[in-house]
């Protein structure tokens, strides 16, 4: 064979095997058991009641504190996860995940990052990440995961602006990638026992919807800073990646711990803590994943309390601080010609309806859903389940932004102090520059999509 032949082959060879993955290897080495069988040990093969290397999915985090980390605790408890790296650029946090994790374990393989964009280009081997940061980061960490390759889990709510939910979409679906926002009453049965109860026209006609907003803070929200405080060193936390995409702002320790809620910058105020779950369980229940409410009615409170929002099919939406029917929190309630359903969370986390009646077909109603959707009442278990199979998750991307414009709809109104209109269709206030304006923020360099 000559040179050329021999560089050509050698070359074949070499583009053959960059096409093959680690699971490609995997499968190669389960397919010559019988031939060399002490070569391959059963747990590579799932045969010792673990689930093979081929089949797990490999899963890291980003910015994941105290509700990213119970996220994580329920996927480490999923024999199909491998947990392998922590991103965050808080020095003390990702060294308690990887802890966590290590603890799990029973090594010290964890492997921990403090900037995003090197980790999600160097850990090529991981499947799909879990993101809690702020709301600041929501939208723009998961953006870049997937323009990286990862599916995303990502906690709400999951964008900032109109704008920053229309990215996600598209990144979603300009690179394939499988997205969950974490809005688990999509998943909880009692949450969705009522959903399908108002889909379903079991409660007739709707024509109301109450969804609860978050009892503090406020609407309007603060727009000064916190005092200056000196900044802590790089590698403990990097403040500038901690403000990310908003406006430079002092350094703070307040912030870090939490105080950036009810701050203009970094929240989705009263209205977006609790209604990123209330109304997108709302829009569930009456058809209305794929769309937003038309009609914004402002009212003069600083919370956007009992502000109504109208949706194209004649359903009225009310956010509500408080309803008698919801003993616990994150409420929501359906009304419709026939009775209504409310449910809430917390200790109270159980379904109350005008009429006993409406209560006595709890299991087979769940039944009748997940034959329906083949989902389980799992919000993070859909999530891993869509990685495998690649299906639509719960809390997909456009039932995610259409639910967040609802929520970013009403605060503009609330901010403005007058009524809107909105056309879903384009995505844009009706002869209202000023409103237009509020549907995006600039996004500080380098810390854009």
């Amino acid at each position: 064979m000559s040179k050329a032949e021999q560089a050509g082959t050698s070359g074949a060879i070499r583009s053959s095997s960059a096409q093959l993955t680690r699971r490609d290897l995997l499968k190669t080495a389960a397919a010559s058991v019988w031939t060399v069988p002490v070569l391959v040990p059963a747990r590579v093969l799932g045969k010792d009641g673990t689930v093979a290397p081929s089949e797990r999915i490999l899963l890291g985090g980003v910015g994941l504190g105290g509700r990213g980390r119970a996220v994580l605790k329920e996927m480490l408890a999923e024999p199909d996860v491998q947990f392998l790296a922590i991103c965050d650029l808080n020095k003390s946090r990702r060294e308690i995940v990887k802890k966590m994790v290590d603890d799990k374990y029973g090594n010290q393989d964890c492997a921990m990052s403090s900037n995003i964009r090197e980790f999600l280009a160097e850990r090529t081997d991981i499947d799909a990440i879990v993101t809690a940061t702020g709301d600041r980061w929501h939208a723009l960490a998961a953006t870049l995961a997937m323009r990286a390759g990862k599916d995303v889990y990502c906690e709400k709510p999951s964008s900032l602006t109109i704008a920053e939910g229309q990215m996600v979409v598209e990144a979603a679906r300009r690179y394939g990638r499988v997205y969950q926002t974490g809005t688990q009453g999509l998943s909880m049965p009692n949450r969705v026992y009522g959903i399908e109860l108002a889909r379903s026209g079991r409660l007739g006609q709707l024509h109301t919807a109450y969804a609860q907003i978050a009892p503090w803070e406020n609407a309007l929200m603060r727009r000064d800073c916190l005092p200056a405080e000196p900044e802590p060193p790089k590698d403990e936390l990097d403040w500038d990646a901690w403000l990310g995409p908003c406006p430079w702002r002092p350094y703070n320790s307040a912030y870090v711990r939490g105080a950036w809620r009810g701050h203009w910058d970094f929240h989705t105020s009263c209205i977006g803590e609790w209604g990123a779950h209330t109304i997108m369980q709302v829009q569930a229940g009456i058809g209305a994943q794929d769309t937003s409410a038309i009609e914004y009615e402002y009212v003069d409170n600083p919370f956007g309390d009992g502000l109504v929002a109208r949706y194209a099919n004649g359903v009225k939406l009310v956010l509500s601080l408080k309803q008698e029917c919801w003993p616990g929190v994150s409420g929501q309630r359906f009304d419709g010609s026939e009775g209504w359903i409310a449910n809430s969370g917390g200790e109270h986390d159980q379904s109350r309806a005008s009429s006993p009646a409406l209560l006595g077909d709890v299991q087979k109603i769940l039944d009748e859903y997940t034959a329906r959707t083949g989902r389980p009442l799992n919000h993070t278990r859909n999530f891993l389940d869509c990685v495998k199979s690649r299906s639509q998750t719960a809390a997909y991307p456009e039932a995610m932004h259409r639910a967040m414009t609802t929520v970013h709809a009403a605060n503009i109104c609330m901010w403005l102090g007058r009524n809107l209109k909105y056309d879903p269709v384009k995505e844009e206030f009706l002869d209202d520059p000023e409103a237009n304006r509020l549907r995006a923020r600039t996004m500080r360099a380098p810390w854009i999509a």
